[in-house]
């Protein structure tokens, strides 16, 4: 019995300095994977020099190590690999969000900027576009249009519209036909089927001036409007 007791314990040294870092280090410069392979299987190797043999390691459980080794460096090749595929998505997203420049985009919200009237007096001025949502068909689709101060300034009757989204222009006049200065104004949607009330979401439409990168992808410079999110965009017009 003194023998296995001897090589019991000097395996147990050996393995006290593998696991203190005292095995020779090559210059080689390795990756982390590469690196905790090798730790791994030396490791490995020493627990099978140290082991007792009236009582050696089972089969199942030296499989069960190797498992463990060939699981660390698949997870460092899934990550490589997704690191790719994320790097190339953002070069995707942003040559797509470039597409974008100079169009006008409908997104969520009831902003409408009415631009000034440009001189001369066969000038016209260009119409303010604004947009809605409707969760199904109405007979009745009412949109009110309102200065800064909440104050009514037109109200138009867009009659019988389907489901789905759709937009609308204003001239600019209220319902006097009187020109309205040139700023930020604001709408609100109303829409019924046989006197019932259907879900109604006003969405503002604006021009994307430029793209914007920034921690969560990219966003859309719509001028007055803000910024808004590349995935918050509805329909582009």
């Amino acid at each position: 019995m003194a023998s296995v007791s001897n090589t019991t314990t000097n395996g147990a040294e050996a393995l006290y300095q593998t696991l203190n870092g005292n095995s020779q280090k090559t210059e080689t410069k390795k990756s982390a994977g590469e690196e905790m392979q090798d730790r791994f299987l030396t490791l490995l190797m020493a627990q099978i020099r140290s082991q007792d043999p009236l009582n050696p390691m089972e089969n199942a459980e030296f499989t069960s190590q190797l498992a463990q080794m060939n699981t660390v460096n698949g997870i460092e090749k899934l990550n490589s690999s997704l690191n790719t595929l994320l790097a190339g998505y953002g070069e995707a997203q942003a040559m797509q969000a470039a597409v974008m420049i100079g169009k006008n985009v409908m997104v969520a919200g009831n902003n409408l900027p009415l631009s000034a009237k440009p001189e001369g007096e066969d000038a016209s001025r260009p119409p303010a576009l604004g947009g809605l949502m409707l969760s199904s068909a109405a007979d009745e689709v009412t949109v009110t249009i309102k200065d800064a101060s909440g104050k009514t300034v037109q109200t138009q009757s867009l009659g019988s519209q389907s489901a789905g989204s759709m937009y609308f222009a204003w001239d600019g006049k209220d319902d006097a036909g009187n020109e309205m200065a040139a700023g930020n104004y604001s709408f609100t949607v109303e829409a019924k089927v046989g006197g019932e009330k259907v879900e109604a979401k006003a969405m503002q439409i604006g021009m994307v001036n430029a793209v914007v990168r920034n921690n969560n992808g990219f966003s859309l410079d719509l001028g007055s409007m803000g910024e808004v999110s590349f995935s918050d965009v509805h329909k582009i017009i």
